[in-house]
């Protein structure tokens, strides 16, 4: 992976703020489902979980028992496997985002009307314009 660069760390911060400035209750649950580091007690059963599919797909194929010409025992043994490495890999949503970025206090609105700050979907329009406009000269 490539490191952002500075320029655009400072963009994404500013998106990441200004959705939850509009939307905090959107902008928790989508950063709950992170892909994250897994607990020891997530690795232990997904080790197990891919262990037992394992065994049951090599088992499989040992035991002829098949269906329409489909091995059961080690289909279901490569699904075990696969549910067992996504269960690994994705974190259980606790925990997710500390804290949220420019937030310090309570939020009157979730959107400007009249004559204050802009709102986020209204700010990015304006940026798009002006790039649209800058790549016609």
């Amino acid at each position: 992976m490539v490191p952002l660069s500075e320029h655009e760390q400072r963009m994404l911060d500013e998106i990441e703020s200004a959705l939850y400035a509009e939307d905090p209750k959107f902008a928790s649950s989508v950063t709950k489902k992170r892909v994250g580091r897994p607990t020891a007690r997530r690795r232990l059963i997904a080790i197990l979980g891919f262990l037992i599919g394992l065994a049951m797909l090599v088992g499989g194929l040992m035991v002829d028992f098949d269906i329409g010409g489909l091995k059961i025992l080690s289909f279901a043994g490569f699904l075990v496997m696969f549910a067992s490495a996504a269960f690994g890999l994705l974190s259980s949503g606790r925990g997710g985002a500390a804290a949220e970025p420019g937030q310090s206090g309570s939020r009157g609105g979730t959107k400007s009307t009249g004559g204050g700050k802009p709102s986020f979907s209204e700010r990015m329009e304006s940026r798009f314009q002006r790039r649209f406009d800058q790549d016609d000269h």
